[in-house]
């Protein structure tokens, strides 16, 4: 058995709301955090939500497109590049521009703190 696993977003399956998901997370069977990509059409909005009840923190890297991130009501520019972390209980929207938008969201609970390797 490998002591690795590999996936390619192109490979995987449009999944939820409009196809915008690719389960990435559960492709590779990783268990320490979530993890899934997501592929936008031009203007189009996310599902509004939060994560009070689990005490999920997020972040959301931007890798292609733009577009805003609505949280508690304020508007941050999406853009390749740029991270975003987002507090458990705000609400969150993501809106994607013209050009579309990709991103990538990485949580986990706050009350099952990671540990990062000493190299990193």
């Amino acid at each position: 058995m490998a002591a690795y696993d590999v996936v390619d977003v192109g490979e995987l399956e449009a999944e939820g709301p409009g196809g915008m998901v690719r389960k990435v997370r559960r492709a590779l069977d990783a268990k320490a955090f979530g993890f899934n990509y997501f592929i936008f059409p031009p203007n189009q909005e996310g599902r509004e939500h939060e994560h009070g009840d689990s005490n999920l923190e997020e972040v959301y890297i931007v890798v292609k497109g733009t577009g805003t991130m609505r949280i508690d009501g304020e508007h941050v520019d999406l853009h390749p590049g740029r991270f975003v972390r987002v507090d458990p209980a705000a609400t969150r929207l993501p809106i994607s521009g013209a050009d579309g938008l990709e991103f990538v969201t990485i949580g986990a609970p706050l009350d099952r703190p990671y540990e990062p390797p000493s190299w990193g």
